[in-house]
C-alpha cells in the first residue's frame, strides 16, 4: 500500500480523508492544514493524525493529495516534488499556466507520477458514454449551480467552467484555434455567469454556459457527431444515445426513418448504455496509485490538467475582446 498524506481540510478535503481511508490502495498516514483549529477538530472527528508542520507529512509518505486553495497549489506540489512525493493535485493544477508548466518539469526530472482532480473524467455516466463519442463536430455544454460562498474568489470558469473545458479537450482531438467569451458579475467581484465559444482546428465548434447563480443546479454535456447525438447528464448520471443508420429497403411498422432532399434514407435508433455504479473521486485517487504501481501514465497527467487551464484563462481573457488567441 502506498502512504498518502492530504494537505488541505476544508470540505473537500474532508471528502478525501474519508475515501483515502476507506481505499485499499493506501494507508493514510495524516494530514496537514495551516488552520490549527480546524486541523485538530478534523482529527477527532476522522481519527486521522493531524500535522502541524507540512515537511513532516510529506517527509512521512509516498503520495501527496493536494486539497488546498488554488493559489497554494504549486507551493505545497513544488514541496513534495522535491521531497520525491508523488502528487494528486486538485483542479485547477495551478493558479498559472507557468506555474504548471514548472511543476511538469519537476516531476519529469524526478521521474514521479503527477495527476490533476478533474473527477468528471470518471463520472459514471460519461465512461458509459467515452468511447462512442468519436469525432464531435458541435458540443454544447450547461453547468449551472445555485449560489454558495465557497469558490467565489475566483471566476465561475475556473471554479465550474474548467470541468467542462476538460472534458472537451479529452475528446475532440486537435487543437483550440479561436476562444470568444463574455461573463458577468453579479454577486461575485469575479464573473458568476459566463459563455465561451471554442473553436478548434478540425472545424469542431463548443459552447459553454457557466453560472454558479442559477435557481437550479444543471450539469449537461450534448455531444453532436456525424449519424449520432449523445447527451451526458454528470448531475443525474444518465446517458441519451441516439444515432442513425442506413435504413433498411423493407423497414418495419415502428422503424423511425429519415429522408433528407437528396433521397438518402436513414433509420434512427436508441441505445440505452449500462452505467457503471462508481464513486469517482475514489476512482480517480485510486488509478493514481494504479499509474504508481505500475509505471504508467495517470489517466489525467499535469499536462492534461495544464492544457485545461491554459484554454480556461484564455477564456476570462477573452471577456469583451473579439476573441483571438
Amino acid at each position: 500500500m502506498l502512504k498518502a498524506g492530504v494537505l488541505g481540510a476544508g470540505h473537500l478535503g474532508k471528502i478525501h480523508l474519508r475515501l483515502l481511508g476507506e481505499s485499499s490502495r493506501y494507508d493514510l498516514i495524516g494530514f496537514h492544514d495551516p488552520d490549527i483549529i480546524q486541523g485538530k477538530s478534523v482529527s477527532q472527528e476522522f481519527g486521522i493524525p493531524y500535522f502541524d508542520n507540512i515537511s513532516a507529512l510529506i517527509d512521512a509518505v509516498d503520495v501527496v493529495d493536494i486539497v488546498t486553495p488554488t493559489l497554494s497549489h504549486f507551493d505545497c506540489a513544488k514541496k513534495a516534488i522535491e521531497a520525491g512525493r508523488h502528487v494528486f493535485i486538485e483542479k485547477p493544477v495551478t493558479h498559472t499556466f507557468e506555474e504548471a508548466e514548472e511543476l511538469i518539469r519537476l516531476l519529469e526530472e524526478k521521474g514521479l507520477k503527477g495527476q490533476v482532480g478533474h473527477v468528471e473524467r470518471f463520472n459514471p455516466a460519461f465512461q458509459a458514454v467515452r468511447g462512442q463519442i468519436i469525432n464531435p463536430m458541435f458540443i454544447e455544454t450547461h453547468r449551472l449551480a445555485e449560489f454558495n460562498p465557497r469558490g467565489t474568489d475566483v471566476p465561475v470558469v475556473l471554479d465550474l467552467m474548467i470541468h467542462d473545458i476538460d472534458i472537451i479537450l479529452s475528446v475532440v482531438d486537435s487543437e483550440v484555434a479561436d476562444i470568444q467569451a463574455s461573463g458577468v458579475s453579479v454577486i461575485s467581484n469575479s464573473p458568476d455567469i459566463a459563455n465561451a465559444r471554442i473553436a478548434f482546428e478540425n472545424g469542431c465548434v463548443a459552447n459553454l454556459t457557466a453560472s454558479r447563480i442559477s435557481l437550479k443546479n444543471m450539469r449537461k454535456s450534448r455531444f453532436f457527431q456525424k449519424d449520432a447525438y449523445i447527451s451526458v447528464d454528470f448531475l443525474e448520471r444518465k446517458v441519451e444515445v441516439v444515432k442513425m443508420k442506413d435504413a433498411p429497403s423493407n423497414p418495419g411498422e415502428f422503424d423511425m426513418i429519415l429522408q433528407n432532399a437528396e433521397g438518402d434514407r436513414k433509420q434512427i435508433y436508441f441505445e440505452n448504455p449500462a452505467i457503471p455504479v462508481n464513486n469517482p473521486i475514489l476512482d480517480e485517487l485510486e488509478q493514481l496509485a494504479q499509474a504508481i504501481e505500475k509505471d504508467e501514465t495517470p489517466p489525467v497527467p499535469l499536462q492534461q490538467g495544464a492544457r485545461a487551464l491554459d484554454v480556461a484563462l484564455k477564456v476570462i481573457q477573452a471577456f469583451g475582446s473579439p476573441g483571438k488567441l
